[in-house]
């Protein structure tokens, strides 16, 4: 009994395309577009793919993808759509741009930085104060003297 049930959870994300209209009828057009489609991050999601959600802004996506695929599209026509339409955040590897790089660096920046204050701080703790003035050493002698 438990073994039929893993065995029907582990089929659940093929249940992705909920219709079988939704595919292309030309087997490689098909592929192709579940290819594009498994590279578009779900907005409802985030986590999966548009091919593996089935939630119902993914379909739509999904349909959308099959359409500029049956329209003889290039993949990168149909993801530079994409990403003028929802933006870099669509993609699930996103392309290597300045921000990306420098979101992808801040750990290390900042742990860098964090270190370098911490050095500087231990530094600082443990250098000796400077000698007193003359003036300084008269000022504490009359303090330190009792009131007569």
């Amino acid at each position: 009994m438990l073994t039929l049930l893993f065995v029907m959870g582990m089929a659940l994300p093929a249940l992705a395309v909920d219709d079988p209209s939704e595919m292309l009828p030309n087997p490689a057009q098909e592929h192709r577009a579940e290819r594009i489609g498994s590279q578009l991050r779900c907005l409802v999601c985030q986590n999966e793919s548009i091919e593996d959600s089935s939630a119902p802004l993914a379909r739509d996506l999904r349909h959308v993808v099959r359409q500029h695929v049956a329209a003889g599209e290039s993949d990168r026509q149909i993801m530079t759509w994409m990403t003028q339409r929802y933006g870099d955040f669509i993609r699930l590897r996103p392309r290597l741009t300045l921000e990306t790089a420098l979101l992808w660096a801040m750990p290390a920046l900042a742990l860098l930085i964090g270190v370098g204050l911490a050095v500087m701080s231990f530094r600082r703790r443990n250098t000796p104060p400077p000698d007193l003035t003359e003036a300084e050493r008269a000022r504490l002698t009359d303090l330190s003297d009792p009131i007569a």
